[in-house]
């Protein structure tokens, strides 16, 4: 029997590393059916994570794993066998899905140019959007900076805190009005606390904005305002507006777009209001923007920034709750999936986003140590997360008639 296996089997010699660090009130020895060697409870001697790091070091060579949890008030230690390494997958495919995105997102990006008459007939797309692969390709390029800025804010922060990670994975979606269904890594080991959690999630999204407001600025700045007719043609769109998105518009063309004729009675406050939730009315014979590919690019990023933030599950914004609030806030899941079914009576698209958090489950992503808390600047950090969350977000993402 080796070293570490006896001490695996030696229930003293685990008291004792864990007695460096926990007061012990209680122990329990794990049986077949738990996931756990030891469960220690008791309160700690030092702060929580400098004890990790104290017993995780120790523990590390004889490959045991301890977890911290706070339960009823009361400091807990599991410890466990060392998770399994998973191998980090061929980066090849990552190559081989970051260039297939382009070439998918340039496609889409050809599809918002064209201005000809609906046909399959690649000869006559071609016609038409032959003199404008300029105006694509910085919807192309705008787009995948966005989403490679996004990404690697992840993986950047998650190499700093030394946590094993994968390189980004693109996803190409042709068919779609961005060509891609975004991106996405992989976490090969859990992230030690909710500091290091928090720094993940939310490096993510403001990586991405960092790059997608400056987009957004030049992309409004090379669109025009123009009049709406009084009766609107078939398929045509307004994109949705969040309290950013509005107010961008209004600091470069001097204009709450899409501007209608008329109030119709109400105060200017009271008419946002409505159109902000509801997209309705209509501006008929109004002004609005006719949107550059580069806006369009800032505008989707935008977008998919807020539906990474919603605060929920798995996703950026559920980490950032998560770090901020632990548990105490588990009615958020709940409250997010019925808001955006009652939103999908006015734009459908939000009850397949009900249906994945719903699918998806209510854990969020549990750090190692889930007793270390957050920081005063960390905590200021959580909140100005939540606060990008409610300026960016769109009640109604499209409104196609």
């Amino acid at each position: 029997m080796d070293e570490a296996s006896s001490n695996q089997n030696d229930p003293g010699w685990i008291n004792q590393q864990v007695s460096q660090v926990l007061q012990i009130e209680g122990y329990t020895l794990g049986s077949a059916k738990d996931d756990f060697l030891m469960r220690f409870s008791g309160r700690l001697n030092q702060p929580s994570e400098e004890a990790y790091q104290i017993l995780s070091e120790n523990l590390q060579p004889f490959h045991m794993l301890p977890i911290f949890r706070s339960e009823n008030g009361t400091h807990v230690i599991y410890i466990k066998e060392s998770l399994p390494t998973i191998a980090e997958p061929n980066r090849r495919t990552n190559y081989i899905l970051f260039l297939v995105t382009f070439i998918s997102i340039l496609f889409a990006g050809l599809l918002t140019v064209y201005k000809g008459p609906e046909t399959l007939n690649p000869l006559v797309i071609w016609a038409d959007v032959k003199g404008k692969l300029d105006l694509a390709l910085a919807f192309a390029v705008s787009m995948l900076a966005i989403l490679t800025a996004h990404e690697f804010g992840h993986y950047f922060a998650a190499r700093y805190h030394k946590t094993r990670v994968t390189l980004p994975f693109f996803i190409p979606f042709p068919l779609s009005p961005f060509g891609t269904m975004g991106a996405f890594i992989r976490l090969l080991e859990p992230p030690k606390n909710k500091k290091v959690l928090l720094d993940i999630g939310l490096a993510g999204p403001l990586a991405g904005l960092a790059v997608t407001i400056p987009v957004l600025i030049v992309g409004l700045n090379l669109s025009t305002v123009q009049p709406l007719p009084e009766v609107l043609p078939a398929n045509f769109g307004f994109e949705g507006n969040s309290i950013l998105y509005l107010a961008l518009k209004y600091l470069i063309h001097g204009a709450w777009l899409p501007q209608p004729v008329s109030y119709q009675g109400l105060s200017p406050i009271l008419y946002w209001i409505r159109y902000f939730f509801t997209g309705r009315p209509l501006p008929l014979g109004g002004i609005d923007i006719t949107i550059h590919p580069v806006a369009w690019a800032g505008w989707a990023g935008l977008l998919v920034t807020s539906l990474n933030l919603l605060p929920a599950g798995q996703l950026d914004g559920g980490h950032l709750i998560y770090s901020l609030f632990g548990n105490r806030l588990k009615w958020i899941r709940p409250l997010i999936v019925v808001v955006l079914f009652v939103l999908g009576f006015i734009w459908s698209g939000w009850w397949l986003w009900a249906f994945m958090i719903l699918l998806l489950g209510g854990r969020y992503a549990e750090p190692l140590d889930d007793i270390t808390t957050l920081d005063r600047g960390r905590k200021a950090l959580a909140r100005l997360g939540l606060i990008l969350f409610f300026l960016i977000f769109m009640p109604v993402p499209l409104v196609v008639i």
